[in-house]
Parts: structure tokens; sequence; C-alpha cells
């Protein structure tokens, strides 16, 4: 039985109010939810909104995270919490991870970004209370799957792997030229990943690729798209199969013709010093914002069994809008919000102290979680194995 927990969730965009709207509807967490942003008015419209779009019991209120120190309010929500659900900028993290440190609470977060994610490994390593860090879809769930069929790959044939592959692509229904795009999520992180290096393993030794740098071409669920390097989605895994496998990578999946829209776009850059802000602002001139989405999503691992046979293990799966309470939430809210809160439910067991990265992620409490099943459970997905002669 579950006891009553104070959640904040600090943040009042797309991602926020679908981690806010889930775990007001779904019993799995018994919980307050005080949904903290810059914006006051922002943060209470989304409290009335939860509400309004569930039968939840709970208290839902909207409080003033100031863009520097603390009100009086926020002292005492912090104060009273049990853990941090930090939805806001990567740029924010350290601070949000300092205010768990400093009031003693769980902390869980999204972001990619490398630096912040190193300052809270620092300090946080040795918190009595967990931060699980990147734990969305890519970073994310993606990376405890792939490690998931590591898992079963090992198990079965041995640890003669030869490469990890993950791919994700938040795309839209339809696509039109020169882009073959739509945004369905932060334009900004869309542009960041296509400028920043992609972290791989290459030969058994972990290094940096350029983004976009190998273009290629696969057939998912009999559709063809492409795909190629980006940045952040790896996480840690990197660093936790160097040596154990030959290669790794994550890539981020388009409809074809996208990639060569993109190159050119960035062969024309000039700012060094925010390429992405360029480029962001290169794309915004013909790409449109658009509601109607979906998730795709590929992970494998091939190699070799003690006889030399060559064997894959793959999964792959589509995640559309989903409906929670009465409202309808995008594919990409609903697949990065249950990662979060899997991660929330594990730390709140009470199991988890210091900081714990995606490969330290317990696969199979994750992956059978409550949350992660309502979104990637297998009811939808297709798991393979292959086996060729050589």
């Amino acid at each position: 039985m579950y006891s009553k927990h104070k959640v904040i969730v600090a943040g009042a965009g797309g991602i926020g109010r679908a981690v806010a709207l889930i775990l007001a509807e779904r019993p799995e967490l018994d919980t307050d939810i005080f949904i903290g942003d810059l914006n006051l008015e922002a943060s209470k419209s989304v409290a009335e909104w939860v509400i309004a779009g569930t039968s939840t019991l709970s208290v839902v209120e909207g409080f003033q995270i100031p863009l520097k120190g603390e009100t009086e309010e926020m002292s005492y929500i912090f104060g009273s919490a049990d853990i941090i659900l930090d939805c806001l900028p990567g740029s924010e993290a350290p601070r949000l991870a300092t205010l768990a440190m400093k009031y003693k609470l769980h902390y869980v977060n999204l972001t990619e970004y490398v630096k912040e994610t190193s300052q809270i490994l620092e300090m946080a390593k040795n918190a009595d209370t967990g931060f699980i860090l990147q734990t969305g879809l890519a970073p994310g769930y993606i990376n405890v799957l792939a490690h998931s069929l590591y898992k079963q790959f090992v198990s079965r044939y041995g640890t003669d792997v030869d490469s990890v592959e993950m791919k994700v692509g938040a795309l839209t229904k339809t696509a039109k030229s020169p882009h073959y795009y739509g945004f369905t999520w932060s334009p900004i992180g869309v542009a960041t990943e296509y400028v920043k290096d992609s972290i791989v393993i290459q030969e058994g030794k972990k290094c940096r690729v350029p983004a976009l740098s190998q273009t290629t071409e696969l057939i998912l669920d009999g559709v063809l798209y492409e795909d190629d390097f980006t940045s952040g989605g790896a996480a840690d895994l990197p660093d936790y199969f160097e040596g154990k496998v030959h290669s790794l990578s994550y890539k981020t999946i388009r409809y074809p013709g996208h990639y060569a829209w993109v190159k050119k776009l960035v062969s024309e850059l000039t700012a060094e010093d925010s390429l992405e802000s360029e480029l962001l602002s290169k794309m915004e001139k013909s790409v449109p914002h658009v509601e109607d989405d979906f998730i795709i999503y590929y992970a494998s691992i091939t190699g070799r069994d003690h006889q030399g046979v060559l064997h894959m293990i793959e999964k792959c799966n589509r995640i559309d809008a989903m409906k929670i309470g009465n409202f309808k939430l995008k594919a990409i809210q609903v697949s990065t919000a249950v990662p979060m809160l899997e991660s929330a439910r594990m730390l709140l067991s009470g199991k988890y102290k210091g900081t714990i990265l995606q490969s330290q992620i317990d696969v199979d409490d994750f992956l059978n979680g409550p949350f992660v099943q309502m979104v990637y459970g297998n009811r939808k997905s297709s798991e393979r194995y292959k086996a060729d002669l050589v």
C-alpha cells in the first residue's frame, strides 16, 4: 500500500502538465501535487486544468518558483515535500537539485545536458535521498530498454556483443517538402541535438562523432525512415558499455529527405558560439508546430553465440496520443512523462539513494512498473529474434 506523498512538479509546460495529469489520474501513487513555475498564473492554470481533467480528490495547487531565491510559500512547500519532478529547462537542473539537497528530497529530471548532469552527480553522490537523472524518453526509457535487451542477449548467447543500437523519432503523421518535418516538442531541443556531438562507442572505445554525420535508411513496421547521429540520447551508456561491446550508438529517426535539408542549413551557419540558436531561427522560418504526433522507437543488440552464430534481439514500437482523464495528451508528452513517474515511484519506495544514472536503473522494476506499462506495455510492441548462419 502506498502512503500519501507530497510531489513538486517543477515546470508548467507541456511535459510538466502531462506529469501532473497522469499523477493525479492514476491510482499507483497517492499524492498531493504542487506545480511550480516562474509564471505564477501558468502554474495556477495548469493546476486548475488538472483538477478539471481528473476525478482526483488530491490537493493540486500552483505556486511560483522565482528566477532567484525563494518565496516564503516556496520554502514551505519544499520543506514539507517528498520529491521534485524537474520539468524545467536543463539549465535550471543544478538549482533544483541544490534545493532537493537542502530540503532532503528525492529528485528526478529529464535533461540531456552534460555539464548540468555532471554538476548534479558531484553534489548528490553521497545524498541520503535518490537522484535519478535523464529519465525521459531519450535519454531515459530507450536506454533502459537497450540495457534490458543486452541482459537478455548475454543470458541467451554470451557476452560476444557486437552492437547496441538505440533510435527514437518524434514525428508528425504527415510531412511536406522540403523539410519533411514538424515541431512536436521543444524546437531549441531539436536544434541543439543537431549541432552538438554525439557520444558513441566505436571499436570498443567511447568517442565523439559529429551530429548528422551518418544518415542511413531503415524500415520499421513496413515504413521507410532515415536516421542519423544526434546528441544526448545515449545517456551514460557509452561509459557503461565501453570495453563490453564493439559499437554503440544513438540516432534520431526522421522521414526521408529531412536530414539533407537540415545539413544544408547547418552548412550555412556562421555563429560558432550560438549554432543552435542560429539553426533554430532558420528552421522556424519554414517548419510548422504540429499537435498530431507519434513516437517511433527501436533498440537492438547484435552479437554471436559460442558457436559463432550471429544473433539479434530487437524491439520496435509506436506510441500515439493517449486520453488521460478528460484530456488527450500528445505522444511526446506521455512517452516522456511516464519514465519520470516510474522513476518517482521507485524513489518513493525508499530503496534508492545517491545519484542513479540510466545504466544503474533496475531494468525489470522500471520496465514492468505501472506507469511505463500504461504507455510502453507489450500489447503494442513486437520483439523479434534472428539468427543467421555464418
